[in-house]
């Protein structure tokens, strides 16, 4: 049987912790951002952890099963 390609898009998307779990960043700071406050421009910044109801499908998409 091949092996299973890896999702383009999701490889760039997403990094694994040490841990295992999967970080990934927040949207909504590309672009309009004059009518953000610089509290939640900055808050967008931060890398967020993947919620635990999503993980196995983003696993299937990294291959990684």
């Amino acid at each position: 049987m091949p092996k299973m390609k890896t999702n383009s898009g999701a490889k760039k998307r997403f990094k694994l912790t040490g841990t295992g779990k999967i970080k990934r960043k927040h949207a909504f700071h590309s672009h309009i951002l004059t009518k953000k406050s610089t509290k939640r421009k900055r808050n967008l910044v931060k890398t967020g952890l993947v919620d635990e109801t999503n993980e196995r499908r983003i696993f299937s998409l990294l291959a990684m099963n």
